[in-house]
């Protein structure tokens, strides 16, 4: 496993949104959602969001096996789907 300081944590804030009416109008009434990403020089960042544990005060603490809990991340060029009847594979 790679020291922690070697992958550093980074985390987005994505929305979700209703639009709902009130009176007549519209209202969009927006919730966050803190995702967290390990960040490894060379290789694809992975979601820790489930496996980590957050504090009060915003610390994130990585469990010791993490290297282990987590999958193995791919560069989306690498990433495959099968879309075809015959089940052959083809990039995005």
């Amino acid at each position: 496993m790679k020291p922690q300081d070697e992958c550093p944590i980074a985390e987005i804030v994505q929305y979700s949104c209703d639009l709902n009416t009130r009176r007549g109008r519209p209202l969009i009434h927006c919730f966050p959602i803190s995702r967290l990403f390990r960040m490894c020089p060379g290789l694809p960042a992975v979601e820790i969001t489930k496996v980590v544990k957050v504090n009060d005060d915003g610390e994130v603490s990585l469990p010791k096996d993490i290297s282990s809990t987590l999958p193995r991340g791919k560069l989306w060029r690498d990433i495959t789907k099968n879309s075809s009847p015959s089940g052959e594979n083809k990039s995005p």
